[in-house]
């Protein structure tokens, strides 16, 4: 009987695809699936923009509106009288001055509140809802009840006893300021009591049995967890009270006062009641960029555009090539051989 001698099945060698020529399907990350958001994003954020700046560079009023497309190009000079000709520069140091105004008060009283209702007491729930009621109002309500208590017989002087004009004159900045503060600190006492609530219950109940004082259990404990979410509310409070333009516009009416003359209402009234539509989309981009460079540094400060999920640098993807391709090229010699 013949013994028959069964030859060893040679092993295919695995085949390396050069950088690039992996499917689509195959990939970890389908880009494909953001083409649906990419094109809305082009069509409602992109174009708009695109076509926002070419109207700032137009001699767009009320005469050349009809045939837009055939008004005088004049580059730069929109641009030129915004910040020559128009109060443009005055309205950027009121929206920022007040959003940093109200954003550096609204802080420690959302924190405040929402270290006040993190533990469990009768009737937190009615609490919790009432500080909540300044936030759910719309503006145009807050406006119109403001602007009723702030009138030269309103309660608010009856009340302090004096008889300033909060809505002409200086002290229409306080009053916009004070306004703002009522109605934004709510948002940042949402924020930080969703951080409080990440806080382990084990670690209170350490730190009581350790004898941590309040303020050490608030600066080791609670503040540390609350970083990433007063990061959040603070960039979001900025660019909010920069954009506000329902509750000035409601609680002083049109013209504004000097000292509460925003950019949105400055925008507003050089488009809709000067038709001067070239110098506001001028503005309009000139407060898009300033409202851009407090959003920038909160991207680069949380690492959201260069974090560590980011993904490998080119030189760790070539190294991770490398190290793969070593034992295919070994295969594929020793089959040869």
């Amino acid at each position: 009987m013949t013994t028959t001698q069964t030859r060893p099945r040679q092993e295919t060698p695995r085949e390396v695809r050069p950088h690039g020529t992996t499917p689509l399907y195959q990939r970890e990350r389908p880009l494909w699936m953001l083409l649906p958001g990419g094109v809305l994003m082009l069509a409602v954020i992109v174009v708009p923009l695109l076509v926002g700046l070419y109207i700032a560079m137009l001699d767009l009023d009320q005469y050349t509106l009809r045939q837009w497309f055939s008004a005088p190009f004049v580059g730069f000079a929109n641009f030129a009288e915004a910040f020559t000709d128009s109060p443009l520069l005055h309205s950027i140091w009121i929206s920022v001055s007040l959003s940093v105004l109200v954003t550096a008060v609204t802080v420690p009283i959302g924190v405040a509140a929402a270290v006040s209702t993190q533990n469990r007491f009768p009737g937190r729930g009615l609490v919790r809802s009432i500080y909540l009621v300044p936030y759910v109002l719309p503006a145009f309500v807050v406006g119109t009840f403001f602007r009723t208590m702030l009138q030269p017989q309103g309660v608010v002087n009856t009340v302090l006893g004096t008889d300033v004009l909060w809505l002409n004159g200086s002290a229409s900045y306080w009053a916009l300021a004070g306004v703002m503060v009522w109605t934004s600190w709510p948002f940042v006492y949402l924020l930080s009591l969703a951080g409080l609530q990440a806080v382990d219950n084990e670690v209170h109940e350490a730190a009581a049995l350790d004898g941590v004082t309040w303020w050490a259990k608030l600066r080791y404990i609670v503040f540390p967890f609350l970083r990433g979410p007063l990061s959040l509310a603070i960039i979001i409070s900025i660019l909010h009270n920069i954009n506000n333009f329902t509750l000035p516009f409601v609680l002083f009416g049109n013209p504004l006062p000097s000292s509460v003359e925003v950019m949105p209402v400055l925008t507003y009234i050089a488009s809709f009641q000067s038709f001067r539509f070239g110098l506001s989309a001028a503005m309009a981009i000139c407060s898009l960029v300033i409202v851009a460079i407090p959003l920038f540094v909160y991207l680069r400060a949380v690492k959201l555009d260069t974090g560590d999920d980011a993904g490998p640098t080119r030189k760790q993807r070539r190294a991770d090539r490398a190290l793969l391709a070593a034992p295919a090229a070994a295969d594929l010699e020793g089959a040869r051989a």
